[in-house]
């Protein structure tokens, strides 16, 4: 995918989202997790710092034999502290460390039940809690204090497997988001399809039945399809309308003219001007998206050669499956004028034959047993208005119309000797796909 892409852009989103989701939510945890062990630790030195106020008597001095009696419930493990600091003096654990608040405190806080503490001491962290009791010779401050590490090693024990679990929970995201731009942008990927097929000729519309997303833009290539389809055929019937419009009266005018006058001259440089015209007419007009099957075209034109000529046997050889790419109308036309010049020229048959002769490249033969045409004098009948015998069918531009036609579809058209012995007429047409 290219940085281009739409999948990649939509994934990448996906994915930074849901890490960012999962971040913020790993970060909610921690902070929980965290509170949740501190106020554990927070309960179990309140519980030391009753212990110290029991010691304590009314006039601010300590029972130390009371204190010898309970040590035991202080002493939690090693970085566990206590201290009582009175108006008699401060005993307690010897290597205190100082102590902040973890707020600046308003007057009068320390009288308020215990208060959190915090400070460092050469192993780190230490957590504290400061209780401050009245007595009669003044207050005294009772402090306990836990080492750090209480409360981030169950932190840092809970947090490995819930990084585990999230870093899990991303990769199952990222590929349930990459499998749902996969399975979601499938009908877009489709209609693209689709439109090349609209763009070979292969299909006329684009499917109807699209996600409620792609319906109105499969509409409007729809309807783009039809305004293309409506405005290409009238100029395509425009096109011939004016061939065929132009076509008789330009053949007769030629044949009443003496050859070599300045008559003929003048029909010809007519004649030229017409085929100019028409040939850009034809070329902005031609369909070479169509995709047509030559077996039905030679099949109906072989027909009507038929009922013209019935003493002429037209044999077909022709795959079902072959298609060329070019308009039907135009491959009628070809066919028609080919077909009719053969049976004109055969004794007895005529034979049609196509074959795949390359790649993209269909070959269609039209062959008759007739006299044929020397090598020479081939080129020949390709000009326009030019025939070789003298009978009174024909206008001389049937080959001619051919050879431009195929031209405007990039296509060719040779002359050769057929297996008959009559002339073969090979079209070699581009392929219309299945």
């Amino acid at each position: 995918m290219s940085r281009r892409s739409l999948r990649l852009r939509m994934l990448l989103l996906s994915v930074l989202a849901t890490l960012a989701a999962l971040a913020l939510a790993g970060w909610t945890m921690a902070g929980v997790l965290g509170r949740v062990v501190t106020g554990g630790i927070d309960q179990r030195l309140d519980s030391q710092l009753a212990v110290l106020a029991s010691v304590v008597r009314d006039d601010g001095s300590v029972d130390r034999k009371r204190l010898s009696a309970l040590q035991g419930s202080l002493a939690a493990g090693p970085g566990w502290r206590w201290r009582i600091a009175g108006p008699a003096g401060t005993i307690g654990s010897s290597d205190f460390p100082e102590l902040r608040a973890r707020l600046p405190l308003p007057p009068g806080a320390d009288a308020l039940p215990p208060v959190p503490l915090d400070g460092e001491d050469r192993r780190g962290h230490v957590h504290a809690r400061r209780l401050v009791l009245e007595s009669a010779a003044g207050p005294v401050t009772l402090t306990a204090a836990a080492p750090g590490r209480v409360i981030g090693q169950p932190v840092r024990d809970a947090l490995v497997p819930l990084a585990t679990v999230i870093l899990l929970l991303a990769v199952i995201f990222a590929l349930s988001a990459w499998l749902q731009l996969r399975f979601a942008l499938r009908p877009l990927a489709a209609l693209v399809g689709q439109i090349a097929e609209l763009r070979r000729g292969a299909r006329a519309t684009v499917e109807e039945a699209q996600p409620q997303e792609l319906q109105p833009l499969a509409d409007e290539l729809n309807a783009l399809a039809a305004a293309n389809a409506a405005t290409l055929a009238a100029a395509r019937q425009s096109a011939a309308n004016l061939a065929h419009a132009l076509k008789t009266p330009v053949a007769t005018l030629a044949l009443t003219v003496t050859p070599g006058s300045p008559e003929e001259a003048q029909v010809h440089r007519i004649e030229g001007v017409i085929r100019h015209t028409l040939a850009r007419a034809r070329a902005a007009a031609v369909n070479r998206r169509a995709s047509t099957p030559v077996a039905g075209i030679a099949a109906d034109v072989a027909d009507v050669i038929g009922r013209l000529r019935p003493a002429i046997a037209t044999h077909r050889i022709v795959p079902d499956d072959i298609r060329v790419a070019i308009d039907a109308q135009d491959l009628a036309e070809m066919l028609g004028n080919l077909l009719d010049n053969a049976a004109r020229h055969a004794r007895t048959t005529v034979r049609v034959t196509a074959a795949y002769a390359a790649p993209g490249e269909v070959q269609v033969t039209i062959e008759d047993d007739g006299h044929g045409i020397p090598a020479d004098r081939r080129e020949q009948v390709l000009q326009p208005g030019v025939r070789l015998d003298e009978g009174p069918a024909g206008d001389g531009f049937g080959l001619a119309i051919v050879r431009d036609l195929i031209a405007l579809y990039g296509g060719r058209m040779s002359l050769g000797e057929s297996a008959m012995g009559g002339l073969s007429v090979a079209l070699h047409c581009p392929g219309g796909g299945a």
